[in-house]
């Protein structure tokens, strides 16, 4: 067990433990990948939550690429799971053989799996979201350079498949993650310290 993950089950125990059958705190399995650990895992949305990527439509399979999508023809990627979405009234799609696809800002609830679609899909031509809050202040990150080549190291399998992304800007780390609620922000900040990890998750509540 590394590090990061004996330090984010101490520190989230106390707040996320439940003892009753009934508890929405998501397990291993039905967090976002699994996550450092179960009492460890984000607590999932309450409402509807948006990401934006590309949308891919495998002979009725659908999945939302919140990460890298690999440069083939047609594209690729190990997408988030889509239900109920329709390409009817949808713009903007391309397809070659049993595969369709589009980038477009995807509204739904989100169970720890899937993203359920509650709303019309968005194309990210036309999409002007709000600017999000810069979590630095706009200041550079102040951990050595073992410290951030350590998290770079680690974080992949401490988060495992909530794990998207990782890129190194300005003396930060920043981590790209399927979902958080801060848990995991949290966790780096113990590990790491408060200036060298920035945890990104891609779903982002709607407000």
């Amino acid at each position: 067990m590394t590090r990061i993950r004996r330090l984010v089950l101490a520190a989230a125990a106390g707040a996320l433990v439940c003892a009753l059958p009934a508890c929405a705190t998501p397990t291993a399995s039905d967090s976002p990948g699994g996550g450092p650990g179960a009492v460890a895992s984000p607590q999932l949305p309450d409402g509807d939550v948006i990401g934006q990527g590309t949308v891919i439509d495998v002979d009725g399979r659908v999945q939302l690429c919140l990460g890298p999508v690999r440069e083939s023809y047609p594209p690729q990627c190990s997408g988030l799971p889509v239900t109920g979405w329709s390409w009817d009234g949808v713009e903007g799609d391309e397809t070659s053989g049993d595969t369709r696809w589009g980038a477009y800002a995807v509204r739904g609830s989100y169970d720890g799996e899937t993203l359920a679609v509650t709303a019309p899909p968005v194309m990210l031509a036309l999409y002007d979201p709000m600017m999000a809050e810069d979590p630095t202040g706009g200041k550079p990150g102040a951990a050595d350079e073992d410290t951030l080549a350590r998290a770079q190291d680690e974080l992949p399998d401490a988060f495992g498949d909530g794990y998207l992304d990782a890129s190194l800007q300005d003396g930060w780390v920043w981590v790209d993650v399927v979902w958080d609620d801060g848990t995991w922000q949290r966790a780096v900040d113990e590990t790491y310290g408060a200036d060298a990890v920035i945890v990104r998750p891609a779903l982002r509540e709607v407000g």
